[in-house]
């Protein structure tokens, strides 16, 4: 076991005492089924135009319609989904959101027992044209207006937030003109921050607020503590890791991460890719300028791609502060057209989706095995952190092993 396998063991896995009951007494002798359900780690990607096709024909359908191909791959692997809020789709004509399909959407992916999140409440790349009628002080309002109808027509639904997206270049983004980079390079970062988070909070108290950036150098580590020092309450940082120049090997990896580490804070990596191509030429500043129609997938890409994206998955387990990384995303040719999926374009797996499942299914996972309850009733559950499932003569009962800190928990049989 390498130092990394290690590391996840220590930070992963737990135990649970059970103490089998009937009527309030022991049950010594008793064979029971114990299956995990879900990890409480979180591993998912993000929404894909398939799947989409697919819920939104089961939701108007009739019901038990079987999953094709990805949508069923995604099922097998993920328990996370980030839901698209990106602002220019979402509402195209101002006061007309795409609330209730989107509701539906966010129902269908609960219904399979996959957490969600949304992106973004405020992100200047995606912001409606029809912004730029308006003067700074409107788009503000309008913006505000945006957060509060948005969490709070979602509360109890979605209930964590991308609140500000790639905040780093916001005021200085000069691609195109923009309603939001206006009103950040008037109000400047913090301040923009502070009544972006602050007008979530005051909507739903209850839920999880990201900041997140593309920008991994000491830009946005020195913003993150800035927003701190002007007490903007921020739950979990976010990291993008968008690796098309090459994966960037767990020395990079582990001191980005150590970079953030002195916050204290929970770390998602909520965009991950790795090539299973060529690479993008390494003298590329911004991604989005490299603009290709052709982008092949190739064998010796695939088995580098499969060792690296379980090295770099490993790598994010290992540290105790890393709660959730989503894949960007599950296939080809989502974004800049790249091999970057786990799934090829015609939808078979690539070896690296078969490694990952192998590890969050297999490895990290407990199949449903027999175990039997000593002479005080009790039985040692030893695991991945998660939600766990014990069956006795055809009845259910959901458990967990919620940390690494040894657990009990009575179930009674009756």
């Amino acid at each position: 076991m390498g130092a990394l396998d290690r590391k996840i063991q220590t930070n992963r896995t737990g135990s649970v005492k059970l103490k089998l009951t009937q009527g309030g007494r022991p049950v010594a002798g008793c064979a029971v089924r114990i299956g995990q359900k879900n990890h409480k780690f979180q591993f998912g990607s993000n929404w894909q135009d398939d799947i989409i096709r697919f819920a939104r024909k089961e939701l108007n359908g009739p019901a038990g319609e079987q999953p094709d191909v990805i949508t069923k791959l995604y099922l097998d692997l993920f328990n996370q989904v980030t839901l698209p809020f990106y602002w220019a789709n979402f509402e195209p004509e101002q006061g007309k959101p795409g609330t209730e399909m989107m509701k539906k959407l966010a129902s269908w992916y609960s219904s399979h027992d996959i957490a969600l999140k949304g992106h973004p409440l405020c992100w200047h790349t995606l912001a409606p044209n029809w912004l730029l009628n308006m003067t700074n002080d409107e788009i503000l309002r309008t913006q505000i207006d945006r957060i509060k109808r948005d969490v709070s027509d979602f509360a109890g639904i979605v209930d964590t937030w991308d609140v500000v997206n790639e905040a780093v270049i916001m005021p200085i983004f000069d691609k195109y003109d923009n309603g939001l980079t206006r009103l950040c390079k008037e109000k400047g970062r913090i301040e923009l921050l502070k009544i972006m988070f602050e007008t979530a909070r005051e909507t739903n108290p209850r839920a999880r607020f990201l900041i997140n950036d593309f920008d991994t150098s000491p830009a946005y580590d020195i913003l993150v503590e800035g927003c701190l020092e002007a007490g903007i309450e921020i739950d979990v940082i976010g990291i993008q890791s968008h690796m098309h120049q090459g994966y960037w090997g767990v020395e990079k990896t582990e001191r980005i991460i150590e970079r953030f580490e002195r916050f204290g804070l929970p770390i998602h990596f909520t965009e991950n890719t790795i090539i299973s191509g060529d690479l993008m030429p390494p003298e590329i500043k911004d991604l989005n300028d490299f603009q290709v129609t052709d982008w092949p997938s190739t064998p010796e890409g695939e088995e580098r791609q499969a060792e690296e994206v379980v090295t770099h998955i490993k790598t994010l387990l290992s540290h105790p502060l890393v709660e959730s990384i989503t894949w960007w995303d599950i296939k080809d040719g989502a974004w800049l057209n790249a091999p970057s999926g786990l799934i090829r374009r015609d939808n078979t797996p690539k070896p690296s989706y078969h490694a990952l499942k192998d590890l969050f299914k297999g490895e990290w996972w407990l199949k449903p095995s027999e175990f039997v309850s000593d002479s005080k009733g009790e039985i040692e559950v030893k695991g991945f952190l998660g939600e766990y499932e014990l069956e006795f003569e055809g009845r259910l009962q959901r458990f967990q092993i919620p940390s690494t800190e040894e657990s009990e928990i009575q179930i009674d049989l009756l």
